[in-house]
């Protein structure tokens, strides 16, 4: 609850129709009512704070402002609606919590967007987006979070609780029950984030939605196996002693490229590849086929090991099978810059 300079107090609400009240608890309050909902809609403010647009003419109400600025901390509650925990404000217990009935509408690589419907008091129906700005990263039970930038520096983070999983395009999905407070029916709704696999670490596989900021998932995983047409990772999503156990399995391509390295190409959507790069040292078996120590990019250990045999190896794979065969050393390295 809130408090003006002229001891008024002042505390919101949210009703099932998405429009903001306003409860004024002042004996000598002027409001025309005690209890009074606002024809209007909210809007994102560049520093991710809110404001309600109060719609207008407003008859009989001269003192209602035409805009009230909302300021306080985001969160996402179990129905993955989108709720803002108001700040104190000088007030004597905590901030009210307002809840947006919100469909989310879409995400992008640094932001989320929210579907609002409101109907007004004339019965008139219209929808209209929010957007947050900030930075997908996971949390360190590899569950999905939106970090809303914030004035300073600060940031709120809205956490995706439940699991995930990838879909045969090799794009992250998370699928969630949403219900409809109004219409009383469930729907089930499914995000896709765009991205790429990489890997760059021991014990870790990111998700890369944008590399110019911080929009990345870096999942901790634990067992990891290499094969000459797929890649899979094991790791456990959510809190608890059992998290929920996932496989990624990415499926694609190895080649050798001089110059470059080791790659392994993966195919996404609408036939695009993206290539995760390897350094590597590399040595001949005794069956003909080569064994890879796996490096990342920087030439870092990842403690992966990799077994091609010369059947699937073309173009510069086979040069480069040539090439271990005439040479006296034992091992060869590739990639890291260092050219064979």
């Amino acid at each position: 609850m809130s408090k003006r300079q002229d001891n008024t107090k002042i505390s919101y609400e949210i009703d099932p129709y998405n429009r903001l009240i306003i409860n004024d608890s002042s004996k000598q309050s002027q409001l025309s009512r005690f209890r009074q909902v606002l024809d209007g809609r909210f809007k994102i403010n560049p520093d991710n704070s809110v404001s309600y647009l109060v719609k207008s003419p407003m008859p009989n109400d001269q003192e209602m402002p035409y805009q009230v600025k909302l300021e306080g901390n985001w969160s996402l509650d179990k129905e993955h609606n989108l709720c803002l925990s108001l700040n104190k404000w000088g007030r004597q217990t905590l901030g009210d919590k307002l809840t947006l009935q919100a469909d989310i509408m879409d995400v992008e690589k640094n932001s989320l967007l929210f579907s609002v419907t409101t109907t007004n008091k004339d019965n008139t129906q219209s929808i209209y987006i929010l957007k947050l700005q900030g930075a997908w990263q996971a949390d360190k039970n590899n569950r999905l979070t939106f970090r809303v930038q914030k004035e300073e520096g600060s940031h709120d983070i809205l956490t995706f609780k439940g699991s995930w999983e990838i879909n045969k395009q090799h794009q992250i999905i998370y699928q969630y029950e949403k219900a409809q407070l109004i219409r009383k029916e469930k729907n089930i709704q499914i995000l896709t984030f765009q991205g790429y696999w990489d890997i760059k670490d021991k014990g870790r596989l990111s998700y890369v939605l944008d590399l110019q900021s911080d929009s990345v998932f870096n999942f901790k995983t634990s067992a990891a196996v290499f094969k000459d047409k797929y890649i899979k990772y094991e790791l456990g999503i959510g809190l608890g002693k059992s998290p929920e156990e996932q496989i990624i399995t990415l499926c694609g391509k190895w080649k050798i490229k001089k110059d470059i390295g080791l790659v392994f190409e993966v195919e996404y959507e609408n036939g695009n590849i993206r290539a995760i790069t390897f350094g590597a040292e590399a040595k001949l078996t005794e069956k003909n086929s080569i064994s890879f120590e796996l490096k990342n990019d920087q030439n870092k250990n990842i403690s992966a090991q990799l077994q091609l045999s010369r059947k699937i190896l073309d173009g510069e794979g086979l040069s480069f099978l040539r090439f271990l065969k005439s040479k006296d050393e034992t091992v060869v390295t590739v990639g890291a810059g260092l050219s064979w």
